[in-house]
């Protein structure tokens, strides 16, 4: 029953986990600019806090139905202005050689609670492919396999930003303006 129900939501999980989002865009911006070991803590903290949320969804996910409106109207707002902030941040930031910020844990753990990209793949999975198909008894493993599926799509973008790494920090200015816009349009399209 497992295997039926991951592969029911799969092609859904894998198009949402690997366009981009601001856990992609974060992750690629970290390791093109910070390299793999310096940036592995943001990495991390994307990975714990992305299952947490799964973790938090699959709990609560019959009582948020209730209350989604409300809270997917709170959600979106501050969502959306986290990571306007963000977009400044990585519009304005300079390869790791000229600045001395740290990649940091928690910068990619608290992007989770804001990022409403990841409640509502969680809330669509659970609502729309698992407690229809009678999964309910499978939510144990539920947030460690998407959990899996998102970390693969935002590891395949942080493998690019290492494999264009030298390239990246040539030209960080244009590529920092166009991942700042991306971020941008994530932001604009989760209030419009």
């Amino acid at each position: 029953m497992l295997s039926s129900i991951f592969v029911s939501y799969l092609p859904y999980a894998l198009v949402t986990s690997f366009t981009p989002g601001p856990n992609n865009v974060l992750a690629l911006h970290t390791v093109s600019q910070n390299g793999w070991a310096r940036g592995k803590n943001t990495l991390l903290g994307i990975i714990a806090g992305f299952f947490c949320i799964m973790a938090v969804c699959a709990l609560f996910c019959y009582q948020l139905n209730h209350f989604l409106p409300t809270l997917s109207q709170a959600l979106r707002y501050v969502g959306a202005g986290y990571i306007l902030w963000l977009a400044v941040h990585v519009a304005r930031s300079k390869p790791a050689g000229e600045e001395n910020r740290k990649a940091s844990f928690w910068k990619g753990f608290l992007l989770q609670f804001v990022n409403v990209k990841i409640i509502f793949y969680a809330i669509t999975i659970y609502t729309g492919y698992v407690f229809p198909a009678g999964g309910s008894g499978t939510m144990v493993v539920q947030p460690l396999l998407l959990t899996l599926v998102g970390t693969a799509g935002f590891m395949t973008w942080a493998a690019a930003g290492g494999l264009f790494q030298a390239f990246l920090t040539k030209h960080y200015r244009p590529f920092n303006y166009a991942m700042g816009a991306v971020l941008v349009l994530c932001a604009v399209g989760m209030v419009v």
